[in-house]
């Protein structure tokens, strides 16, 4: 019995020892975290919830280069559902729609090259971003926010630098004021690169005026033009356009169920560049000034609508004699004949008026054609070259494209009609020519300040009864 008592109190000894040794070392323990191994770039591509994140930024090799190689920066890095809301916002269905330097400049506005700073160490304050603008970082108990998007997830280290996931894309103020805007949808757009560059080019009022609500402060309507519309108006240089992109832009927020609805002419619509366009909305296509389509409508921002066109609208700057005379004194010249009977018939000064006047111009051939060459003109009547030229003009005054022209007959200032086929492209004058006069489809739709030309092969001559 005792030597069992004498074991078990051995037992016990070497016992107390053991734990006391356990103790002791548990105490001196340190348990290290273990070192990053990826570069940030290689943690977002490793983060399912940074997909979004990830393709936009390898469209940069730069970016992913900075982001990839040795350093300490701090990344707050949008969420996928971050970038959904900013697509929305924007106008738009995905991150291949944004043009390239404004999505890299977005991109860089999450990116701080001076330091790697864990949230812990974050104080309320500014700091500057790899694009050069400021972010404002707000330290708080219930975490960390840029620019007012909260950090969801902190401290995700890599090897060069931190990464703090937000919950919303954190826009630049640069570009802030543009979002939700009718602007938005062109300048998020890489279809409107060119008109944003005509934007950015014109005199900054231009750019006030798109941000802003209108003279009538109900909105603007704008009428966008993609980068194949600059194209199709042969605009190449989009530099001093400013009374371009104003003759686009009309007082008030009118949708596409609000256009005026049009037979026969156009109607037309004060811009703010101070010109009128000329609205033809028979039913079909709405087009404007006869050469532009309107091809997406109501595209609604926080001060206004746009509509897309697929042809830019250059504001008229010459009066109806004007452009006669720029062409008859031009090389090679045109409407030197057409110059000629008007100033014979006494009606040099009448295309200079208020009008709008729709005028069926003879090319000069057409009036050699006609046997009224410049000899024949001037031996003439100045009374019977008038009854010639009053039967190229329409009679109503009205401003009437091809995009208004119907089959039928429209009667001429001269009280006779003509007929319009439109199948054909031919208009037949009163005196029955044949061939009938054929409309020029390349000069259709010549703007003047007071009307509208239509260039056409033959003369019309009127009847003798």
């Amino acid at each position: 019995m005792k030597t069992l008592t004498a074991l078990t109190k051995i037992l016990l000894l070497v016992m107390m020892v053991l734990l006391s040794f356990s103790c002791d070392n548990d105490d001196d323990t340190v348990i290290v975290d273990p070192e990053p191994t990826n570069t940030i770039v290689e943690l977002a591509q490793a983060t399912p919830q940074l997909s979004s994140l990830v393709s936009a930024l390898i469209k940069y090799p730069d970016l992913v280069s900075l982001l990839s190689e040795s350093g300490t920066y701090t990344v707050f890095a949008p969420d996928n559902d971050a970038f959904d809301a900013l697509l929305i916002a924007i106008g738009q269905t995905s991150i291949d729609d944004i043009p390239e330097d404004v999505l890299k400049n977005v991109l860089q506005y999450h990116v701080f090259t001076s330091a790697a700073v864990e949230s812990s160490a974050v104080t309320t304050g500014s700091i500057t971003m790899a694009n050069g603008e400021d972010a404002n970082l707000v330290a708080e108990n219930n975490g960390v926010t840029i620019n007012g998007s909260q950090v969801t997830t902190a401290d995700v280290e890599g090897t060069n630098g931190i990464v703090h996931i937000i919950d919303s894309v954190i826009v630049p103020p640069s570009i802030l004021p543009i979002v939700g805007t009718i602007v938005a949808p062109a300048y998020f757009n890489k279809d409107f690169t060119t008109l944003i560059a005509a934007v950015q080019n014109a005199n900054t009022d231009i750019l006030g005026l798109l941000l802003g609500n209108g003279p009538s402060d109900e909105g603007l309507t704008l009428f966008a033009p993609t980068n194949a519309a600059f194209e199709a108006a042969g605009i190449t240089d989009v530099n001093g356009a400013d009374a371009v992109l104003a003759y686009h832009v009309i007082d008030g927020t009118i949708m596409a169920a609000m256009l005026p609805s049009t037979t026969g002419a156009a109607a037309s619509v004060p811009t703010l560049g101070g010109e009128n366009i000329h609205i033809t909305n028979a039913g079909g296509d709405v087009s404007i000034n006869g050469t532009s389509t309107v091809v997406l409508t109501d595209i609604v921002g926080s001060n206004g609508v746009v509509h897309v066109i697929d042809r830019t609208l250059i504001p008229p700057t010459q009066t109806i004699n004007e452009i006669v005379g720029d062409f008859a004194g031009g090389n090679p010249a045109e409407f030197t004949l057409l110059a000629a009977a008007l100033a014979r018939a006494g009606l040099a000064d009448f295309f200079a008026g208020d009008g709008p006047y729709t005028v069926f111009a003879p090319v000069d051939a057409a009036f050699e054609a006609a046997g009224l060459d410049l000899a024949t003109i001037n031996a003439s009547e100045p009374s019977v070259v008038a009854g010639i030229l009053t039967h190229h003009v329409v009679k109503a005054n009205l401003n009437v494209f091809s995009t208004d022209l119907v089959d039928g007959n429209v009667t001429m200032l001269n009280d006779q009609d003509v007929t319009i086929s439109l199948s054909n492209l031919s208009v037949q004058d009163a005196a029955g020519s044949n061939p009938e006069a054929g409309l020029v489809p390349s000069l259709l739709n010549v703007l003047a300040t007071n009307g509208v030309i239509h260039v056409i092969d033959k003369v019309l001559l009127p009847s003798n009864n």
